[in-house]
């Protein structure tokens, strides 16, 4: 056997050479590896992009298939963000790799970028062209074209103080001094432009940022605006747009149908909090070919009291689309004044408490301490669902053809649906988990089956539950409302921002074109300002 040392050469020459070839072979089989890294990352990343984009058809196909289909995609997302950013940082490293070897550098296969928009503004930097031909030193150079490379940038905010001059006249006759009216300021003796307090405005309710993170940052900025001085602006723009907020109310408590739900909100109190509750009751017509622009109407309390729906539909008359929470029922009663509310209870928060018990997904995670999964509970929403498969594909249609449609398949699912869930109760222990959910909707079966009977009603309360998201997130940011008043404000202004996004209007442009307008314009014409009737071209925002 041969010893290496033997094979090692006797003079430099030959050892520098072997040394070199050494180096030029380790690189190589780095950049090698460089570029397995980047290829795999690369199919990583495509294969998420892929999968997303086939959940996203699938939603836009067939609609919402369940309450855990948006964190689903939004968790796709996040996964999809940081396999581009691997992917990106291996590429790089994959290219510089194969600066040092003859190995070809590996370029990712991208998708098409959209371009940019054309109303963003054009900055257009030419590059001088050379005097001379690099090549044999001629000037003799003609244009033969160009081209075009755009590079997205953005421009960090801008501050600035608008000086509004107002000069003085005297006449010379009457010696009567003239002089123009001062610009109107939304807060008396106030500094601030409609801009700039609808930003700070959608910030604090929109952004869920609260006014002494704002007053912060605008500090990092060379702006001096204490939280005292945010506080003010705050509740005199609130007073300017309660016309607004009061035709939206109005608009909304005129619906045929109403989605409605309550979530939590801390409220402080003594040494402590309350748990106090915002309301809301969001109108869309839409699901049932209805042309009445949606909306949305948020009220606050410190409490879950039966009095307070009572109090904020006391003149509404028709569908009330809910959950089964008890509070409601008075509004049900045969001898309410006006008249009683049709109830309309919501599949979603039944199939809710099946699809806990047979969601197979969230059992594997608990490995050993998993519950065996229900049987039971596994075809009650297999059998649900087939309801809901029905109701995606006669969304939007008018309340008259949803309501055919349901009679022709969805009543035969339902009662199928009553007569298994009896059966399958009757086998049953009181203390089986599933017996739950069961009783649940037997036990309410006639609000179920609400919607067997008007074809303006959905299976779902979604969209009341959707309007109640932004506060489910927010409360992590400012964790509680300092008062009562704090919690209505904070309500009154989810009113109008809400209703704004319903109507796919940006909202801060929406309330910093109200707050310019609303002083000069008349009572009989406050309805041009509503965000159903406004849009950015007839509006003067910015």
């Amino acid at each position: 056997m041969t010893d290496a040392a033997d094979q090692l050469p006797d003079d430099l020459a030959s050892a520098h050479s072997m040394i070199l070839a050494e180096r030029a072979a380790r690189r190589e089989a780095e950049a090698l590896a460089a570029r397995a890294q980047a290829v795999n990352a690369n199919t990583d990343a495509l294969i998420a992009r892929l999968r997303l984009e086939i959940e996203k058809l699938k939603r836009d196909i067939h609609g919402r298939r369940s309450e855990r289909k948006a964190r689903l995609l939004e968790q796709m997302e996040l996964q999809l963000e940081e396999l581009e950013a691997d992917a990106s940082e291996d590429e790089l490293a994959a290219e510089m790799a194969a600066r040092s070897s003859a190995v070809r550098a590996f370029e990712r296969k991208r998708p098409s970028r959209k371009p940019f928009p054309e109303h963003l503004p054009r900055e257009r930097v030419v590059i001088a062209a050379p005097s001379n031909c690099p090549c044999c030193g001629s000037a003799k150079l003609a244009k033969l074209g160009e081209d075009v490379t755009e590079t997205l940038e953005v421009i960090p905010r801008q501050w600035k103080v608008i000086q509004t001059v107002r000069e003085k006249f005297s006449c010379r006759e009457c010696e009567k001094i003239t002089q123009p009216p001062a610009p109107f300021h939304v807060t008396p003796r106030g500094f601030a432009g409609p801009n700039l307090l609808a930003m700070i405005l959608f910030e604090k309710f929109g952004q869920h940022q609260p006014l002494n993170r704002q007053s912060e940052r605008y500090a990092r900025e060379g702006i001096d605006l204490s939280l005292s001085t945010l506080a003010d602006q705050v509740g005199t723009c609130t007073t300017a747009l309660k016309p607004v907020h009061a035709l939206i109310e109005a608009h909304v408590l005129a619906a045929e149908r109403l989605h409605g739900d309550d979530t939590t909100v801390p409220i402080l109190a003594k040494g402590k909090t309350d748990t106090g509750r915002i309301w809301t009751y969001v109108r869309d017509d839409r699901p049932f070919g209805g042309t009445s622009p949606p909306a949305a109407l948020y009220y606050a309390s410190r409490d879950r009291r039966q009095e307070h729906p009572e109090c904020h539909l006391k003149t509404f008359t028709g569908i009330l689309q809910a959950d089964a929470y008890s509070g409601y029922n008075p509004l049900f009663k045969v001898d309410r004044d006006p008249a009683p509310l049709t109830q309309a209870l919501c599949w979603a928060h039944a199939r809710r408490k099946f699809f806990v018990l047979a969601d197979i997904a969230s059992n594997a995670k608990r490995g050993k301490n998993a519950a065996a999964i229900s049987p039971v509970a596994l075809e009650a929403v297999k059998r649900i669902d087939e309801l809901f498969d029905i109701e995606r594909e006669i969304n939007g249609l008018a309340a008259y053809d949803r309501l055919e449609r349901r009679r022709r398949d969805s009543q035969p699912l339902a009662a199928e649906l009553q007569e298994w869930l009896r059966v399958e109760r009757a086998k049953l222990s009181r203390s089986s988990p599933v017996a739950e959910p069961i009783d649940y909707m037997l036990k309410r079966w006639d609000g179920f089956m609400s919607f067997l009977g008007d074809g303006r009603i959905c299976l779902t309360n979604n969209a009341a539950e959707r309007a109640l998201r932004g506060f489910a997130l927010g409360r992590r940011s400012w964790l509680f409302a300092g008062s009562d008043r704090g919690a209505d404000r904070a309500a009154f202004m989810a009113t109008l921002i809400m209703s704004a996004k319903l109507n796919d209007i940006d909202p801060q442009a929406w309330l910093a074109d109200v707050l310019a307008r609303i002083a000069d314009t008349p009572t009989t014409r406050l309805e041009q300002l509503l965000p159903w009737s406004w849009s950015p071209s007839t509006g003067r925002a910015g």
